[in-house]
């Protein structure tokens, strides 16, 4: 017998758009346009909004893609396992075959743009500690848990600070971390685990490097500590953001930024720049949003149907979290400059699709949530 194909309806489309959490997605896109005005010289063209502003149209249609498919096939063990010897793959291949920019070998070169694989690993990372740790919450406490984890998050780990890619690779232990203290794992037991790591920094620190190690490190820790070497552009953020005092200098007017006092704007120092611009009052609106997004990535992620989806959404929170406690931490003195992004708002196409691409799947799990999850997923567990 024929069968008549599924269309999109009128009611189907009214339907998907109201699974969509306009509040999150709303908030997403503001913060991005925020982004998009303050890289915008309002002089002539620019490069950097313009492509920007491509990108940000290719992020928001993939978040509607994403939001359309259900996946439940995540919970699947060859899916994560696909995934994750895909992103070890493709981070190999970036450091044979990968562009070299500013000493950093972070992208493939494609001609009109380039791609940041390091930047899609970090939700692979997501997918595969939400895959491990949702099916063993009931031995959860054993240590070999915190180690077997540990190793598939190092191996992506390791091969984003061989680039040197510092600031994802911070990312990506961070993101490993806030996952370990939520699945439940004993606190004693990660204590331990850092401690041998501290005990064996102390012997390299006392009895393998050398002097000028040594000041590399503590430069690196300490930035302001050398304003007219390393020190420079954290110095220029921590004026920028100083400067812009109550009501900012108005858009456009940034001096630090515009005059190029302030270098790499558009990206690493983009939240000293919105604050030179903005000032105070922006920098509140700025953080009312970013917490609007917290807000709603943790509403879904403790809707979510099993522990996966809600393990997922924890991951993602804490994605978003990281890279804007450590950028703006940066901005403003108070850590050293690894060159992260800040979530929605920094230029670059491979950050901002990737972050709307984990909305969408927060979107697409949410097809299916319940306002009490259970775990109700296939009995497949990830190989150790």
């Amino acid at each position: 017998m024929l069968t008549r194909a599924k269309s999109f309806t009128p009611t189907k489309a009214i339907s998907f758009l109201a699974r969509i959490d306009w509040i999150l997605f709303v908030s997403a896109l503001l913060l991005t346009a925020a982004g998009l005005i303050t890289m915008n010289s309002l002089v002539g063209n620019n490069p950097f909004f313009e492509k920007q502003l491509i990108w940000t149209s290719i992020a928001v249609a993939v978040f509607f893609v994403f939001s359309a498919i259900d996946f439940r096939f995540l919970r699947r063990t060859p899916v994560v396992v696909s995934l994750f010897v895909l992103s070890v793959l493709s981070l190999i291949i970036l450091l044979l075959l990968g562009d070299v920019v500013k000493g950093a070998q972070t992208r493939f070169d494609l001609g009109f743009f380039g791609v940041q694989p390091s930047d899609l690993v970090k939700l692979v990372v997501i997918l595969v500690l939400a895959k491990y740790f949702s099916r063993r919450h009931v031995e959860i406490a054993h240590i070999r848990h915190i180690l077997v984890s540990g190793f598939y998050a190092f191996v992506l780990f390791f091969l984003v600070f061989l680039q040197p890619d510092f600031g994802s690779a911070i990312i990506i232990f961070l993101i490993w971390l806030g996952m370990v203290l939520i699945s439940g794992i004993s606190k004693k037991h990660l204590a331990l685990v850092f401690l041998l790591g501290a005990l064996v920094f102390a012997g390299l620190w006392s009895f393998a490097f050398e002097d000028y190690q040594r000041q590399r490190i503590l430069t690196f820790i300490h930035p302001l500590a050398d304003l007219q070497g390393t020190g420079y552009n954290a110095y220029q953020s921590t004026v920028a953001v100083g400067s812009g005092e109550i009501l900012g200098r108005g858009v456009g007017y940034g001096t630090q930024s515009k005059l190029q006092f302030l270098p790499e704007y558009e990206t690493d120092f983009i939240f000293a720049a919105f604050a030179e611009e903005w000032g105070f009052i922006g920098v509140l609106i700025l953080f009312v949003l970013f917490g609007i997004v917290l807000w709603r990535i943790i509403r879904h992620a403790m809707r979510g149907a099993t522990n996966f989806e809600v393990l997922f959404g924890a991951g993602l929170a804490i994605l978003v979290m990281s890279q804007f406690t450590i950028h703006v931490g940066m901005n403003i003195g108070l850590l050293p400059v690894t060159g992260s992004t800040l979530p929605f708002m920094s230029y670059g196409g491979s950050h901002l699709v990737a972050e709307f691409i984990g909305l969408g799947i927060l979107m697409g799990m949410s097809r299916y949530s319940r306002v009490m999850h259970r775990d109700d997923g296939e009995h497949e567990e990830f190989p150790t």
